[in-house]
């Protein structure tokens, strides 16, 4: 289909629907609910941890997009391939499943349903209404992504405009009119004392980072689209409209941890930032807020599950090609209906433990493709940071279950090692390692680049 696309040079117009696109296939569930409940928690401390959300929820994103760019990827599968084709479809399912049938996606749903519309239905007809709104948000979902060629148009022109049009309007009340000063406020016992960190590790509840190496072969296909079908303009193309796309994601996050620290001047803390919303807007708007609302939270969580689901079914087709794209499609839009009906808090406290394990994966393998051009990919220098990243990484997982595990035998004597490793305290425990991971793998790049010169040897490439 792409040999049919007509080349040509993309106006400014473009530009917006591009920009538009990548911003609305990242907002979604999570970036409404997690921004506000951390506002919550950090009170007046909201600066400082909003300072450490900003990196995790919109720097990792905006350089795992500048990540498939460099290397001229096509996906997440191509992102992990220096590190062979089998630890490279190990990856690339683990990342689609996580922040797609399992977690992220189910999520777009669970949210739009428990903000939007939960209030309008009696305690006793939840379940019922969740399984017939879920069933009728993800054949929607599937509806709209279907044909691959017209989801930058549906998403960047009609859904996230009208969106951010209803986000403005909800901003406008507020701060005319704001609840409290938010540097007055509150902070809970933690982000007294650790904000940025605290802020640092919410980040990673978006699952941003992670998308952005997902969502790279539906952002690359739409720029093939777009007649940009040379690897190295759809790499400029893609990282200049992803950079305006992130910049404008961090604004609205600011404003969002400001609303919700402000919150605390009518409001307790909440159970999430879901909740939170729903009383802000209430106060302000009253029945008509909440419809508004409801509006609101089903366009920006519709628009990243067409994301997700579109995402997963062209990786899957493309490595799994026994089935076609449609059909992969149908599978994760059921599965995704499946898992929603789990409801939200038990997706939230399932999907952290995996979060914790695949961020610092993902973050090496970020930084790891952005700089791969001064070492020409060498795949002994993925080598040694990942499997000094893997380590870390798996203690912070046991770390992160629910008391059943993390309080299990098992759970403390893993924590008990843990506590060992600098910046534990922190949830930073990958950093160091990883880095010594990057020393030993510089070094070895170095020592056989030597060899190279000296006798002729190949040094391993990206294979």
């Amino acid at each position: 289909m792409l040999n049919r696309v007509q080349k040509r040079n993309l106006t400014k117009r473009d530009y917006v629907t591009l920009s538009s696109m990548i911003f609305a296939l990242f907002f979604g569930a999570g970036n409404l609910i997690f921004p506000l409940h951390l506002g919550q928690l950090a009170g007046g401390h909201w600066g400082i941890a909003a300072a450490g959300f900003l990196i995790t929820a919109v720097l990792l994103p905006l350089l795992s997009v500048l990540a498939v760019c460099v290397t001229k990827s096509k996906g997440v599968y191509d992102i992990g391939k220096p590190l062979g084709a089998t630890f490279a479809v190990v990856f690339m399912v683990l990342i689609h499943f996580t922040i797609g049938p399992f977690f992220g996606t189910p999520r777009t749903a669970t949210v739009s349903f428990t903000v939007g519309l939960a209030p309008f239905f009696p305690a006793k007809y939840q379940s019922l209404a969740l399984l017939l709104f879920s069933a009728a948000f993800f054949g929607l979902a599937y509806y709209l992504s279907v044909e691959q060629s017209k989801i930058m148009a549906r998403v960047g022109k009609l859904l996230n405009p009208l969106f951010l049009l209803l986000l403005v309007a909800i901003f406008a009340v507020a701060f005319s009119s704001p609840l409290a000063h938010a540097g007055s406020t509150s902070a809970t016992a933690a982000y007294q004392t650790a904000g940025f960190t605290n802020g640092f590790l919410q980040g990673y509840n978006t699952m941003d980072a992670l998308a952005g190496l997902a969502l790279g072969v539906t952002i690359v296909t739409a720029v093939n689209f777009m007649g940009q079908t040379d690897p190295n303009k759809a790499a400029w193309v893609t990282a200049r409209a992803g950079f305006f796309s992130m910049a404008f994601e961090g604004l609205i996050y600011v404003l969002l941890i400001l609303l919700g620290a402000q919150s605390l001047g009518q409001f307790k803390l909440s159970d999430n930032g879901g909740v939170a919303f729903d009383q802000i807007v209430n106060h302000y708007m009253g029945s008509v807020g909440q419809a508004i609302l409801a509006v609101l939270i089903i366009t920006t969580c519709l628009t990243t599950a067409i994301g997700l689901v579109a995402a997963f079914a062209q990786d899957f087709h493309k490595h799994f090609g026994f089935l076609s794209y449609k059909a992969w499609l149908r599978i994760t839009c059921l599965a995704s209906f499946l898992t929603a009906n789990a409801g939200l808090n038990q997706i939230i406290a399932w999907s952290t433990p995996v979060l914790m394990f695949l961020y610092p994966l993902a973050m090496a393998l970020i930084f790891l493709s952005i700089l791969s051009p001064l070492f020409h990919q060498s795949s002994v220098v993925y080598v040694w940071v990942v499997v000094f990243t893997v380590v870390p990484a798996v203690f912070d997982m046991v770390a992160a279950f629910p008391a059943v595990v993390s309080q299990s035998t098992f759970g403390q004597a893993m924590a008990h090692v843990q506590s060992f490793l600098p910046l534990a305290s922190s949830g930073m425990d990958w950093l160091v390692p990883a880095l010594v991971g990057a020393v030993f793998g510089t070094a070895h790049y170095l020592l056989l680049q030597r060899a190279k010169t000296s006798t002729g040897m190949e040094v391993p490439m990206k294979r």
